[in-house]
């Protein structure tokens, strides 16, 4: 949650923000003038001030000024008095992110437009951390299996083509991405990121694209889509092969034409960006299909990168399990975190069909079962029941037809996730869209 500045010199209005905004878990500090929010400012680092423009002393648009030239990483948002549209529009050029009309509609008004305005801020702060993200996390340690797809990165980094990043669930396609953002000549844009599986069709338009106010029901503001905030950076569309095809039609458009529209709006926006893709699903086989458009497909595969499973590189697998493990002790709090002798053999003899991300979850997993710095066996693999081996034969299945079994699995993927079905669906192969689709056909198993 964020730390955020109402400044406005009716105690009314300071509260009506304070409560609507408290709500939702933010902090909020008041101020009723510029010069005592200027004050606030040199002594707390907030992440956003709503700001009314006509005050006594120190005015909106002068305090806009003095937090762009001191602080431009905090956005501001303009509190404007009725029929002041062009003062408004006004404080935008300035610099600030939006504004919205006194009195506020409604405390979702409100909200929703804060909840846009931190998202914007969030997104520009990788324009800070994207080249340490990228330096920060090493690809490979010698793997002979990614020689190739490490050399194809650092080839084509430097130009504006569009990747396709292929390869199983859990391979580290997004961290590829960052790194090819990292090495490019746009790293000091924004890396934006969506993941084409996790939103409706019609939810997905609007992250894209953005929406003009009243573009449709509950569009109670403009909001700028996530094309337009990675402006002169690079956009990462994970799980591309999700698409439905009126979107496909529409991307198809501005990967040709690097133009688009706000939903519900006229004017033509550019998209200066460099296109990376990612999908564990064959897309020559969707195409054959009719359910993927071989154009769309050409625009986004000019250079094709595919990613080795972890059983294919497995000169990499201690490496990277001791540098997840030192992250995981930073997130728990419990620094130091390393392997037995017998721990680090049992990883290297799994298969790993998850690929990195299960490598991850079992090592978060250990490292919150394990009572000491030193992670066990135990720990990784703590016992579990198993199927019953019949004497001198397979073992042996539950009499239970396929559509049971599959009801199964999506259980206990979920189970074994902890409710998270993002990550089920990446643990069963299949897009999260398809998860939601089962699980309607077959009723809720767990998980949110």
């Amino acid at each position: 949650m964020a730390l955020i500045l109402a400044v406005d010199d009716e105690e009314g209005v300071r509260s009506y923000l304070a409560e609507a905004l408290e709500r939702e878990g933010h902090t909020v500090l008041t101020a009723a003038d510029g010069l005592e929010a200027s004050k606030l400012l040199e002594r707390e680092g907030v992440d956003l001030v709503i700001t009314d423009m006509q005050m006594p002393g120190l005015d909106g648009m002068s305090l806009l000024a003095k937090i762009r030239a001191d602080q431009p990483d905090v956005e501001v948002l303009m509190l404007t008095a009725h029929g002041s549209i062009e003062t408004a529009v006004a404080a935008m050029k300035a610099g600030a992110f939006d504004y919205l009309q006194k009195p506020i509609g409604s405390p979702a008004e409100l909200r929703l437009v804060v909840a846009r305005a931190l998202e914007r801020r969030a997104l520009l702060n990788l324009k800070a951390g994207a080249q340490t993200q990228a330096g920060g996390t090493t690809l490979s340690w010698g793997a002979p299996a990614m020689v190739r797809p490490l050399e194809a990165l650092k080839k084509v980094a430097p130009t504006n083509a569009s990747v396709l990043l292929l390869g199983e669930s859990g391979t580290g396609k997004e961290v590829a991405a960052r790194a090819l953002h990292g090495w490019s000549e746009r790293k000091g844009g924004p890396f934006v990121a969506v993941n084409c599986a996790a939103l409706t069709e019609t939810l997905l338009e609007s992250e894209l694209f953005g929406h003009e106010k009243g573009a449709f029901t509950g569009a109670v503001s403009q909001q700028r889509g996530r094309i337009e905030l990675a402006h002169g950076g690079t956009f990462f569309l994970d799980e591309v092969a999700e698409l439905k095809p009126a979107l496909q039609a529409k991307l198809l458009r501005v990967l040709q034409e690097r133009r688009f529209e706000r939903v519900g709006g006229a004017r033509t926006l550019e998209a200066d960006v460099r296109w990376v893709a990612a999908t564990n699903r064959d897309l020559q086989a969707l195409i054959s299909r009719g359910e993927f458009r071989e154009d769309l497909y050409h625009r986004l595969a000019v250079f094709p990168v595919e990613l080795p499973p972890l059983r294919e590189r497995l000169e990499d697998l201690l490496p990277l399990a001791g540098e997840l493990l030192a992250r995981i002790g930073e997130e728990l709090g419990h620094p130091g975190l390393r392997l037995t002798a017998r721990a680090a053999e049992r990883l290297k003899a799994q298969r790993w069909p998850g690929n990195v991300r299960e490598l991850r979850n079992t090592l978060e997993r250990a490292a919150i079962l394990s009572e000491t710095a030193e992670i066990d066996e135990a720990s990784l693999f703590p016992a579990s029941p198993r199927p019953v081996a019949s004497q001198g034969g397979p073992p042996t299945l539950p009499d239970v037809s396929l559509e049971e079994l599959e009801r199964l699995a999506i259980e206990h993927a979920i189970a074994v996730e902890g409710g998270n079905r993002k990550r089920a669906a990446e643990r069963l192969g299949i897009g999260l869209r398809t998860l939601y689709d089962k699980l309607k056909r077959y009723g809720p198993v767990g998980g949110s």
